[in-house]
C-alpha cells in the first residue's frame, strides 16, 4: 500500500491512505452491515510523531487495513500516541480501546459523553434501551418489535468490554497535538451530546467528525442517554460553526470537500423546511411521532418508513420526535403525555 493523494472522482470508502495536505491523511476503515459502509480515521503527522482523529470499530479487518495504511506513512500501530475522538460512537471509539490495551495508546474524548458511555459498559443495560423507551412514547410500538426480531429481545450488551473511560476528558480551546501543530477543539452537540470537532486553522482544515456529512443528514441524538431537545443543540453547533471562517471539510463518512460552510447552508435549510413539514403533517392530523414519521418521505429516495429496515425506522421516528418537541419549545405545537404516549396538536 502506498500513499495516494485525495481524489474527489474516487469512491471514498476506498480501502488506502490518501494525503489530504502536509501531514494530513485520510485513511478509510470498514463498517459491518453498515450502509454507511466506511468511517474515515484521519492520522495527522510530523514524520515523528503519530496521532490519529477518531479510531474506527474495533474488527479484525478494520485493524489489518489500519496497519497497512500506516505502515505505508512509516508508522506502526504502537507509535500513535493518542486517539482524538470526534464522539463516543463504537465505529469512532471501540478500536481506540482494544489498541490501548496493547500499546498503552492515549484517548481523548468530549467531557460531556461521559453519562452515555457509562451507560454503554453496563453490561446488564441493553444497548438501545433508551430508545426503546422513546419509541413506545411515540407510539411506535411496531417499530420496538421489528427491533427485537433484528436484535433479540434479551437485554444483552455483547461490547460492554469495549467502553472503558479515556484518559483525558475533553473540553473547547487550543490544545497542541504535535510539536508544530495544534488544534482548535470545538464543543458541537446534537448528533451526541459531547460531539467534538477539530479545527487546524493553519492548514484551512475542519475534521468534522458526524457533525457535518457531505451527503447524509446526521442522525440527532442518537446516544444512550438522550438530550432534552437534541435538534436545537444541533442547529445552535451548526450556526456556531458557520460563523467561523470556511475551511476544508474533512467528514467521518464521505468525501473531502472543499467548503464547510456550503454543507453547513444545505443541512440548516433542510432542517428548516423539515420543521415546516411536519408542523403540517400534524396540522392535517398527525398526532403521534410515529404518525408522521409515516406521512414522510425518507432519504433522497423518498422511500417510506415501512420500506426501510427496522434500525433505520427507529432512527426516523426519533429524528421526527425531535423535530416536533423543537416545535413544541418554540409555541408552534403543544404536547400532551395520554397514556405514555405523546401527542401533538397545533396551537
Amino acid at each position: 500500500m502506498e500513499p495516494l493523494p485525495e481524489d474527489s472522482s474516487r469512491n471514498w470508502t476506498e480501502p488506502g491512505v490518501y494525503e489530504v495536505a502536509a501531514g494530513v491523511y485520510r485513511i478509510p476503515l470498514p463498517l459491518p452491515n453498515d450502509a454507511l459502509r466506511a468511517v474515515n480515521v484521519y492520522a495527522v503527522t510530523d514524520e515523528t510523531n503519530f496521532v490519529l482523529i477518531d479510531s474506527g470499530w474495533s474488527l479484525p479487518e478494520a485493524r489489518q487495513l489500519l496497519t497497512d495504511a500506516l505502515k505505508a506513512i512509516g508508522a506502526e500501530l504502537g507509535d500513535v500516541r493518542e486517539f482524538l475522538i470526534t464522539h463516543v460512537h463504537r465505529d469512532h471509539y471501540t478500536q481506540a480501546v482494544a489498541l490501548r490495551r496493547e500499546f498503552g495508546t492515549k484517548i481523548s474524548l468530549g467531557q460531556l459523553e461521559e453519562p452515555s458511555l457509562k451507560a454503554s459498559a453496563n453490561p446488564d443495560e441493553f444497548p438501545m434501551q433508551a430508545q426503546i423507551e422513546l419509541l413506545r412514547s411515540s407510539g411506535a410500538d411496531t417499530v420496538v418489535t421489528a427491533l427485537g426480531q433484528l436484535f433479540g429481545h434479551s437485554p444483552r450488551h455483547t461490547e460492554a468490554h469495549l467502553w472503558e473511560s479515556p484518559d483525558e476528558w475533553l473540553t473547547p480551546g487550543r490544545r497542541s497535538v504535535l510539536p508544530d501543530r495544534q488544534l482548535e477543539v470545538i464543543h458541537t452537540p446534537g448528533h451526541t451530546s459531547g460531539h467534538m470537532i477539530f479545527v487546524d486553522g493553519a492548514a484551512g482544515l475542519l475534521f468534522s467528525g458526524d457533525h457535518v456529512l457531505p451527503h447524509i443528514t446526521p442522525s440527532i441524538g442518537f446516544q444512550p442517554v438522550p438530550a432534552e431537545l437534541p435538534l436545537n443543540d444541533y442547529l445552535n453547533s451548526l450556526k456556531l460553526v458557520r460563523a467561523l471562517p470556511d475551511r476544508r471539510l474533512l467528514p467521518a463518512h464521505g468525501p473531502v470537500t472543499d467548503s464547510v460552510h456550503s454543507r453547513i447552508d444545505e443541512l440548516l435549510e433542510h432542517h428548516r423546511r423539515r420543521l415546516e413539514t411536519m408542523a403540517a403533517q400534524v396540522e392535517a392530523g398527525a398526532t403521534t411521532a410515529y404518525d408522521t414519521a409515516n406521512r414522510l418521505g425518507w432519504t433522497r429516495r423518498g422511500r417510506k418508513l415501512s420500506e426501510m429496515d427496522a434500525f433505520n425506522q427507529m432512527l426516523a421516528v426519533l429524528e421526527t420526535g425531535a423535530h416536533l418537541d423543537l416545535l413544541v419549545s418554540q409555541n408552534k405545537l403543544v404536547a400532551q403525555q395520554v397514556d405514555g404516549i405523546r401527542h401533538y396538536k397545533t396551537v
